[in-house]
């Protein structure tokens, strides 16, 4: 019996050798480094020296981390929340449609397609402030447009504006959400009365409440670490379009206002090569996305009524 059960379990770990080895080598290890070069002195070009917590300690007095942090939590608390609603909306609107329902699903499907640095470059030429085909629009109306990416107030919309153009990606999670719904709720709302929107709140919302969740979770995860649009709508902004050449000079153009957590830890490892200190960043970037995913699956079983 012995035998059996260790041949059935040798037979179990050799399926699920290639997963566990290729968590342990491309997951597990570089976290753990990440975690030693944390607490160390390290440029690559001299052997680590161990510092304890002096590379955290810095953080107390970096200037430019507490602008990267503001910066990042203010796209959190926008961009996240604005995806959601915007694909929850879109997804709403495209399952009452009677005619031409699957050509604008690919319509609305397709910007989510383009590669990120391709739709950063073309939303800097389409919000060029004067000269963009938005502005020429605008002026035809009576409306004077903003500086977009050129102004440090309407810099983190712009960026916003484009995470909603290529929000087809969600959108087609919600629209499978929002099918599923049983239709015969629906028909036992109409019959007591209900409106659309007591349809809303009362059926689509609740039922499609985990995908509400997921999209919260990964939309933190994802903003927690928005690096490329930020990068390349400032260095194309500025007109110093050096990003693949290395470090750009123009992170956080204008005025710092697009400097996001993920562009801070860049250049901390990459210009001034400080990877000790960068490794501190990666930790901490790590620690709270963790933090706000358990923090978020808590809060969703609460209100559910699940136990936790």
């Amino acid at each position: 019996m012995t035998a059996v059960r260790l041949r059935k379990n040798l037979t179990t770990l050799s399926f699920l050798a290639p997963a566990l080895i290729g968590i342990a080598v491309f997951f597990l290890y570089p976290l753990v480094s990440a975690v030693y070069f944390s607490f160390t002195k390290f440029d690559l070009l001299s052997v680590p020296q161990w510092v304890g917590l002096d590379n955290y300690q810095r953080m107390a007095d970096d200037p430019f981390l507490l602008q990267a942090i503001r910066n990042t939590l203010w796209m959190v608390v926008v961009f996240v929340p604005a995806r959601i609603i915007g694909a929850i909306g879109l997804s709403m609107l495209l399952t009452q449609l009677r005619r031409g329902a699957s050509f604008f699903r690919t319509v609305f499907y397709l910007p989510a397609l383009v590669p990120p640095v391709a739709a950063t470059i073309a939303f800097v030429y389409l919000l060029k402030p004067g000269t963009g085909p938005v502005d020429h629009f605008l002026e035809k109306i009576g409306i004077a447009g903003p500086l977009w990416f050129n102004s440090p107030t309407w810099a983190k919309p712009s960026l916003v504006l484009l995470g909603l153009w290529a929000i087809g990606d969600l959108m087609v999670i919600f629209l499978a959400a929002v099918l599923g719904v049983p239709e015969s709720l629906y028909e036992a709302a109409s019959l007591d009365g209900a409106n659309a929107w007591h349809k809303f709140r009362s059926i689509t919302l609740p039922t499609i409440q985990p995908v509400i969740l997921f999209a919260a979770v990964t939309g933190v995860i994802y903003t927690l670490q928005y690096f490329d649009q930020a990068a390349v709508a400032g260095s194309i902004a500025s007109g110093q379009a050096t990003v693949g050449a290395g470090i750009s000079q123009s992170f956080g153009y204008p005025e710092g206002s697009t400097f996001t957590y993920p562009l801070w830890l860049y250049t901390v490892g990459f210009r001034y090569n400080a990877l000790g200190y960068a490794n501190a960043l990666a930790i901490l970037l790590f620690a709270v996305a963790f933090s706000v995913t358990v923090i978020l699956m808590r809060r969703a079983k609460a209100f559910s009524g699940e136990e936790s």
